[in-house]
């Protein structure tokens, strides 16, 4: 685990939409310098940026047609290394999204491997024996090259996936992890990791890190995989971190990632707490203010991984991200402000996507942008003012629609409202920052919960952090607790009273005991 992550806070950046500072309507690295001073104010120090590498865009950069080169409409390599550069004299850090998996049908290792024959890019994908040949249970897109086999593709049908190997041997085709040409793919893999850290960012987001190797149901060769990769960065660049996309922190962390996202699945922890929506619509979500929801379920759950990861790695709690429909399109301001204090005060490092802060609304109806169909409404311009576009742009063709002057939020009017939802963000970051036993080694303990009852009470060390949700007061049995502790901060009515606590409807307090 990296020293410079125990008090880190990250702040996600989808670049296309982010600030455009040459006024074409897209995003630009330059646009995220300019801004730098903008995110450190709200008190996070790390950024992750979403894929800024050359790419067709048929999936919004998750399509790279060249790793080692930044896509021309956000800048440069030099305008990235600008970003570094900028953001170290300032205290803070960037990380990069890596995507591993697969390429764009564009990348010049692609071209290569569709021509007919074998070559040294032949296996650099993953191919079948002939064209006649599509088993089921994998995806593959056929008949479109020179090449006589059908390649496999990932997600989308430009998207072919990177060879990696096969854990379990089902057809000829396909080449064991341990093949010279699977080996090859892992060390070109390395090698663009070390391209943009010796360019100076800080580590790497990495996308499905748990789907290289293919029929791999225990997950076995991809965490060897990851063992080789990880110990390697981290030798060589002794302060890199790597963040996976696995959602499975016992695995991931344990073949070297620093951290792992809790993510957003049907059933899991993270997803009973905070977007647990049923098909009919009805909110069981625990930080709904319908007080039907169950934050036992998550404790279970997590407690398991916290405790079987915590000399490994971080489990790290994400506010949204570009993938994932924003908390407001379900909460409303106060149920957001108890939600994130709950994001903002568990151990792990916490991620912040951009807008969150101010209650950006997931903007409905929307037709497909670059691959982003149903995700396509998180993905909307930063508001920033009152102005044309939100102050996102002066061009007339936004990369996607603003919301409407005087009709949704921005940076501005939040800013000046004392009571937002943008300064209660920035509070609580203040408070992880200034107290030890906030941020990410700080010790964990649940005081009380039960099964689909209010209220949600954890220790971290000497701090108490107490949730009610609920549209109704609530009272815990606490044994042994003293009346007259120091409140630190609440929103709402909340206190420890001698052996219990009281708390109003929605409400969240942090204690001294």
């Amino acid at each position: 685990m990296q020293e410079w992550l125990k008090d880190s806070v990250f702040y996600e950046i989808y670049p296309q939409t982010f600030y455009d500072t040459n006024g074409d309507g897209i995003g630009d690295i330059k646009g995220i310098i300019e801004k730098l001073d903008y995110v450190k104010g709200l008190g996070c120090n790390a950024i992750w940026l979403n894929p800024c590498f050359d790419s067709p865009f048929m999936d919004a950069g998750y399509d790279v047609r060249d790793y080692k080169r930044c896509a021309p409409r956000y800048g440069t390599n030099e305008d990235l290394k600008n970003l570094f550069e900028t953001a170290h004299q300032k205290g803070m850090h960037i990380i990069l999204d890596l995507v591993p998996g697969h390429t764009s049908d564009e990348h010049a290792w692609f071209k290569e491997s569709c021509k007919p024959g074998h070559n040294e890019y032949t296996n650099r994908f993953v191919w079948t024996s002939n064209v006649w040949d599509s088993p089921e249970g994998y995806r593959f897109v056929c008949g479109t090259t020179d090449h006589d086999g059908n390649y496999m593709v990932n997600f989308f049908s430009s998207q072919p996936a990177l060879n990696y190997g096969f854990h379990k041997i089902t057809h000829d085709w396909q080449l064991p992890a341990d093949h010279p040409d699977c080996i090859a793919t892992r060390e070109a893999l390395k090698d663009i990791m070390k391209f943009w850290l010796d360019m100076g960012c800080d580590g790497f987001r990495v996308d499905m890190a748990d789907s290289l190797i293919k029929n791999d149901e225990e997950k076995e060769g991809t965490m060897a995989l990851w063992q080789n990769i990880t110990e390697e960065i981290h030798r060589e660049y002794p302060k890199a971190v790597l963040v996976s996309e696995w959602s499975c922190p016992k695995r991931a962390l344990k073949c070297g990632f620093d951290m792992d996202f809790y993510l957003d699945h049907w059933g899991h922890g993270y997803h009973s707490l905070f977007r647990e929506i049923t098909k009919e619509g009805e909110n069981r979500s625990f930080f709904s203010k319908e007080g039907k929801g169950n934050a036992a379920l998550f404790v279970k759950e997590y407690m398991e991984d916290l405790l079987a990861t915590k000399h490994d790695g971080y489990i790290s709690f994400i506010t949204c991200n570009h993938d994932t429909p924003r908390m407001s399109r379900w909460m409303d301001e106060r149920e957001l402000k108890l939600a994130y204090a709950a994001i903002f005060t568990m151990p792990g490092v916490p991620f912040l996507y951009y807008g969150d802060e101010i209650g950006m609304p997931f903007m409905e109806g929307l037709v497909s942008k670059e691959g982003g169909f149903s995700r396509t409404g998180t993905r909307t311009p930063m508001q920033w003012n009152g102005e044309k576009n939100c102050g996102f742009t002066t061009s007339d063709a936004p990369y996607l629609p603003t919301g409407k002057p005087g009709e949704t939020v921005n940076v501005e009017q939040e800013e000046k409202r004392a009571d937002s939802l943008y300064h209660t963000v920035k509070d609580l970051i203040a408070l992880r920052h200034k107290y030890e036993d906030l941020q990410s080694d700080g010790s964990f303990e649940v005081l009380y919960v039960k099964e689909n009852e209010y209220p949600f009470i954890y220790r971290r060390g000497n701090l108490a952090v107490m949730f009610n949700p609920g549209a109704k007061p609530v009272e815990a049995s606490l044994p042994g607790v003293k009346a007259g502790q120091e409140t630190i901060y609440s929103i709402g009515e909340a206190s420890l009273q001698e052996g219990k606590a009281v708390m109003g409807a929605q409400s969240f307090a942090l204690v001294r005991m």
